[in-house]
């Protein structure tokens, strides 16, 4: 009766991701693959069942364990993102483990579902088995280590591809050893120092990067005639704003970008650069400036987007906001900003805006509430990313929506932010430049999914952001009139770390030799955007063409304006 139990405990396991097996299936269609498919899963399931005959204790309950957490680890992912699992993710979430306190907090009733079924596994693996089928004594210890073994090689082979659709319960066991395998493997090297020589003085007193929050160019007046107002279309005494349009970012994920525009990366050697070369903060400080980061992200000196306390220790001042209220961190931030430019020190300042990350339910406050109907209010005010996904089920309906609470929090952080900096600040020494860290996928296109980014194979937009250089009139810093027609529409991040060092008054030859092209110059910039930034074991990076004739225009009908302009 137990082996009854214990294999009826696993087949109801198995069989609660029927759906998953099922899109699978669909995708490969019949052919040769499909029978590939199915031999492999057939190995790995009968690997699972064998494993609940393991007589030893001490084995089979770790082993169950193991499965178990694999499970839980997985089915949670799929229930909060309702995307695969890659390893390219798996590797992201390993480097964002810090914040494992703020997903348990958020996510904890999908986490908790998944936990549930876990408990299936997890006792049909672990529960003493009935008397033994006639089998070798190997057998039941060995299938499942084989099992385990063959994805591992086959994934290893596949530069991490190749587990969609099979028993989710050894996935994330299979990317655990194979992380294990790069880290042991993993020498690139020490931080090096600034080599690089410097041609004249700091161009700028204060030289800022504004790196916003996954703020879409195609929903600003900046591309888009009936985008939400950014205020930087205006004209203001003293300031010369220049549009340099769409630009492509690094990547589609937040970590990818800020850590390739704090380091330099370019598209053929960004994985070197970024672990060896210097910062922006050595650059800084070796140009005689002052280092200060605002962090309108994270609390509680938490780093975050792949920075470390070596980093941290070229960062002379470290801002964050633990009791500002979410709503109001940009606005914090900007304030942080203003004190910084009237205060008459030569400072690099790097901006990592709180923007538009989901949720968006109440990053904005009642009075921006310019396009309805929107997303219900009230969940979310302590929320900064990441939120829960409850009472959100991805139809258009959710979407039109969604869209509009979005559009209603770039009023806010995007064009509320730009009007009280050039009604406040002093800009007159400073050269500020402003970007986000990628695009968003909305679901324009009806596409089925809750994601707006980081998606594996994601739509053009998820790569597609704004870009604009702000000047004070008193500064003769670079030509960014030169090439504009040239590069406006047809540049990308990579552009923007030459560009600093630049103004930073490194010579341009060895700047470019190093990192690449400047805004100055024509970018020649390919328009792509990297889809896989974590290509590990051989594999390549994914970039993916930004092709702008076929961009989506968000819909204005679905927008009800109120009072849009201010």
């Amino acid at each position: 009766m137990r082996g009854w139990i214990k294999l009826a405990l696993l087949l109801a396991y198995l069989a609660s991701f029927h759906g998953y097996y099922a899109e699978r299936v669909e995708a490969l269609g019949l052919g040769v693959p499909l029978v590939l498919y199915l031999g492999l899963a057939a190995l790995l399931t009968a690997g699972l069942l064998l494993s609940a005959w393991i007589r030893q204790a001490w084995l089979r309950w770790p082993l169950a364990l193991a499965f178990a957490v694999g499970g839980l680890f997985f089915d949670a992912y799929l229930r909060i993102t309702d995307a695969y699992l890659t390893y390219s993710a798996f590797v992201s979430m390993v480097y964002a483990g810090g914040f494992v306190q703020e997903a348990l907090e958020q996510y904890h009733y999908a986490i908790t579902l998944a936990a549930a079924s876990s408990v299936l596994v997890l006792l049909g693996v672990g529960l003493r088995p009935g008397p033994a089928p006639r089998l070798p004594q190997w057998l039941p210890i060995g299938a499942p280590l084989l099992a385990l073994a063959l994805l591992i090689g086959m994934l290893f082979v596949r530069a991490g591809e190749g587990a969609r659709g099979l028993p989710v319960m050894y996935t994330p066991l299979a990317y655990l050893s194979l992380f294990g395998y790069e880290a042991l493997h993993d020498r690139v090297g020490p931080r090096e120092p600034v080599t690089l020589a410097q041609s004249s003085a700091p161009l700028a007193r204060d030289i800022v990067l504004v790196i916003d929050e996954s703020i879409s160019g195609n929903y600003l007046d900046l591309n888009t005639p009936t985008g939400v107002p950014s205020h930087l279309l205006q004209t203001y005494p003293g300031v010369d704003i220049v549009n340099f349009g769409y630009a492509a970012s690094a990547a589609n994920c937040s970590a990818d970008t800020n850590v390739t525009l704090r380091f330099g990366g370019t598209r053929e050697d960004y994985l070197r650069i970024n672990s060896t070369q210097p910062s922006i903060w050595q650059y800084a400080k070796r140009a005689g400036m002052g280092t200060v980061y605002i962090d309108a992200q994270r609390t509680g000196g938490n780093l975050q987007n792949l920075m470390t306390d070596t980093e941290k220790q070229d960062i002379d001042r470290f801002i964050q906001f633990d009791t500002t209220p979410v709503v109001d961190r940009d606005m914090a931030a900007l304030q942080q900003l203003i004190g910084l430019l009237g205060d008459g020190k030569p400072q690099l300042i790097v901006i990592n805006k709180l923007g538009a990350h989901f949720p968006v339910h109440d990053k904005y406050p009642d009075a921006f509430m310019a396009y309805q109907p929107a997303l219900p209010r009230g969940r979310f005010q302590d929320v900064a990313d990441t939120g829960s996904r409850e009472g959100f089920s991805g139809t258009a309906q959710d979407w039109v929506l969604y869209r509009n609470a979005y559009r209603n929090t770039l009023g806010w952080n995007v064009g509320e932010f730009f009007r009280r900096l050039f009604a406040q600040a002093d800009l007159s020494q400073a050269v500020l430049i402003y970007t986000s860290d990628h695009g968003q996928d909305l679901h324009e296109r009806g596409n089925p999914g809750l994601n707006t980014h980081c998606d594996s194979d994601p739509v053009m937009e998820e790569g597609l952001v704004p870009l604009v250089v702000i000047q004070g009139q008193g500064v003769k810093a670079l030509d960014w009139q030169a090439y504009l027609a040239q590069n406006r529409n047809a540049s990308s991040h990579y552009n923007l770390f030459p560009t600093l060092l630049k103004l930073m008054g490194y010579d341009a030859s060895a700047v470019a030799g190093a990192y690449g092209q400047a805004l100055d110059v024509s970018t020649h910039d390919p328009f792509t955007f990297n889809a896989r930034y974590n290509a590990r074991l051989g594999g390549k990076p994914d970039f993916r063409h930004i092709d702008l004739s076929r961009i989506v225009v968000p819909p204005p009908h679905e927008a009800e304006e109120v009072n849009v302009a201010r």
